[in-house]
């Protein structure tokens, strides 16, 4: 086995130290150290004249050594150390900072390239602290690392060097030659040298399509085998004659032709003898919950239990609560199982679960818990899937041996990236609002219209409506918390005195939370202030104006959450977003909430401004994080690799064969540890 995998304390310069470093940055082996991609690059082929360089901006000046002054001492105890250069035509001061060794490897007469910040003025330019690298370099691509405290660029690309040494003397590549060839791609080693230490813009950028080819492809690999080895287990198969007629009829709407797909689709997936695996996706409002009732009533039909887990309290009470609407008239047993329940209660529904009396059980993690036991359990639904961990999400899975699963997301995704994302599953995607909905009428204003949005907020609340006013809770630490409640103080005594006003945000317990909503939901409070605890799923039809302070500190995936909070009835609702920060960025944003109320449309314009990195906020979604692939940016790759991981899959669905064993490999690798994404 080539060294590349020995413990980073074996390669060359590496002390205990530094070994301890390194750790802290997740790398524990050279190979991940060559995995340890740069951030950035410093670009010594873009001189610049001394005098076009701009004061107090990062140039690089390329010169030669005139001079070397006389050390000096400040009173600090600082040393300073100075030496003049010429770019051939003017002098400049290189002025360096405590750094002897620095200074003493300068030697008069030899040519330098210099990236530093420029001080002075016009007649008279200095370097602060400049990265030096000798004139014959041929390293002009220098590598910005991400560090941590103790360890320094120079450090990284000295190890960096002395892996690429290992490397060469013992090659490996992880892509069976003719894949290499068909796409027109470099080795492996060429990739790896030039990501860290790239001889020109054209090898830095084969190097980066190799890289990401390998990412996007291993990903789709580790989706496919999840997906090939969920086909091979055996789940309860359902019988397709089982009559949905009542649950249809006792629905309070008409079902859209989107519901009624993904409904067929659902059963007939239900019916096969391997676990379905789907992701129900649909726009704010669309009807996934009576999807979801359907799908529950089909398992019931059978003699089978469900459960459907929610991420918070309010949105399985809600789910509850919609769920015994629709199935409890037909005889099905739903229970909320929460861990705001008492010992009691909790110890009374899983009896009733473990007996089989309960046919739907809906509820947060208390889910999970162990001591939570089904008699028959057939369906797995999660709703919000990203905002569970991997851990979460298998433990559920467990609860049955091999269920049936099904997803639920009203975040829209677009579908190149719900491919990536949810790779292992089928998709049904609802497209259609209900009948009756009437479109939402967004607004996007400065602070200065405030007392005019207020005056339209109240002119709703004497129609009896009720309204919602969202602040946002960046670090959720005390000093955001006093904002959010002096601001719902502050309109409780001022704008809204005579009117009842009420505060939700996610450090008030359960009971609180719940007992807020219940006041909301009843009619008992006219203005929710709210943090984004209300973002997904909160059901209000009664509420018909949503005004979000500071909104350009949201995506416009959140913005389009929390607008779908009104809408939920048949009055004509509104979305008013309210900013101090009119840059063009934010109003090209607000631009497209004020344009378009379609979720798919904003959340390809959300991929497109900020990337796959930030597009679910928290990294939750439990899937390797990609180092050089840009999803956003990289469809066309992407589709090749979609392509390329099907041919080799039907090939060699476990990559056993010996051309694929590099890239089995690096799939485990990718999709260890445990969990419903895991591959050991």
């Amino acid at each position: 086995m080539t060294r590349l995998f020995n413990n980073i304390n074996k390669l060359k310069g590496v002390g205990e130290k530094r070994t301890k470093l390194y750790e802290k940055l997740g790398i524990t082996t050279p190979y991940e150290l060559l995995h340890h991609f740069p951030r950035d690059y410093t670009d010594y082929t873009q001189i610049t004249a001394v005098i076009d360089a701009p004061i107090n901006e990062y140039s690089v000046l390329k010169g030669t050594v005139v001079k070397k002054l006389t050390e000096q001492r400040a009173r600090s105890g600082l040393m300073i150390f100075k030496a003049i250069a010429n770019d051939g035509e003017n002098d400049f001061l290189i002025v360096i900072f405590n750094n002897y060794y620095a200074f003493n490897e300068l030697r008069v007469g030899k040519e330098y390239y210099f990236h530093g910040k420029i001080v002075g003025d016009l007649l008279k330019k200095e370097i602060n602290s400049p990265h030096i690298i000798s004139g014959d370099s041929k390293e002009l691509f220098q590598p910005i690392y991400p560090l941590t405290e103790g360890l320094t660029g120079k450090m990284i690309q000295t190890n960096m060097k002395a892996c690429l040494q290992v490397m060469e003397s013992e090659p490996i590549e992880v892509l069976p030659n003719d894949i290499i060839k068909e796409n027109n791609l470099c080795s492996l080693m060429e990739a790896i040298r030039n990501i860290h230490f790239p001889q020109s813009k054209e090898m830095l950028d084969r190097a980066k399509r190799r890289l990401a080819f390998d990412e996007l492809l291993k990903l789709q690999l580790g989706m496919l085998m999840l997906k090939g080895r969920n086909k091979k287990k055996s789940a309860i198969k359902m019988d397709g004659d089982a009559n949905m007629g009542k649950l249809f009829e006792a629905f309070p709407f008409e079902l859209t032709n989107a519901q009624k797909n993904a409904i067929s689709e659902i059963n007939a997936d239900l019916c096969l003898d391997v676990p379905m695996n789907r992701l129900l996706q649909g726009d704010v409002g669309s009807g996934k919950t009576a999807v979801a009732a359907a799908a529950c009533y089909f398992v019931y039909l059978n003699g089978y239990q469900s459960a459907l887990m929610a991420p918070t309290e309010i949105l399985a009470t809600q789910h509850y609560n919609t769920l015994s609407q629709f199935l409890g008239p037909l005889g099905v047993e739903v229970c909320l199982l929460t861990g705001s329940l008492t010992l009691k209660q909790k110890k009374t529904v899983k009896e009733q679960i473990l007996n089989g009396e309960i046919g739907v059980v809906v509820g947060t993690h208390a889910i999970i818990q162990k001591s939570t036991i089904f008699k028959k359990l057939a369906l797995v639904i999660t709703d919000e899937q990203h905002r569970f961990g991997v851990a979460q999400r298998a433990a559920l899975a467990e609860k049955g041996g091999s269920p049936h699963k099904l997803v639920m997301s009203a975040t829209p995704i677009p579908r190149t990236l719900a491919l990536i994302i949810y790779g292992d599953l089928d998709i049904s995607i609802l497209n259609e609002l209900p009948k009756g909905r009437v479109k939402i009428e967004t607004f996007a204003v400065t602070g200065k219209l405030r007392e005019r949005a207020y005056n339209f907020i109240r002119e709703r609340l004497d129609e009896k409506k009720q309204a919602y006013i969202v602040c946002p809770m960046i670090e959720d630490n005390n000093n955001d918390l006093t904002a959010v409640t002096s601001y719902a103080q502050a309109l409780q005594d001022n704008e809204f005195r005579g009117y009842n006003v009420g505060l939700l945000h996610g450090r008030m317990n359960s009971a609180d939370k719940e007992s807020v909503m219940n006041d909301f939901r009843n009619g008992r409070m006219d203005l929710l202030v709210s943090t984004t605890v209300i973002e997904v799923g909160v059901d209000v039809p009664n509420a018909v104006v949503m005004m979000i302070e500071n909104s350009d500190r949201f995506g416009l995936s959140q913005l389009h959450q929390l607008r779908g909070r009104v809408g939920r009835g048949k009055a004509q609702s509104y979305c008013i977003l309210v900013t101090d920060n009119a840059n063009e960025e934010v109003k090209h944003r607000l631009r497209i909430m004020s344009n378009t109320t379609d979720g798919f449309k904003i959340s390809e314009e959300d991929l497109k401004l900020r990337g796959p990195g930030d597009f679910f906020g928290e990294k939750q979604h439990g899937l390797p994080q990609l180092k050089i692939a840009d999803i956003a940016g990289d469809m066309e790759l992407m589709r090749i690799t979609q392509i390329v991981a099907r041919e080799i899959i039907a090939e060699d669905s476990e990559l056993k064969l010996p051309k694929n064993s590099g890239l089995r490999i690096e799939v485990i690798r990718l999709f260890g540890g445990s969990g419903e994404n895991s591959l050991n």
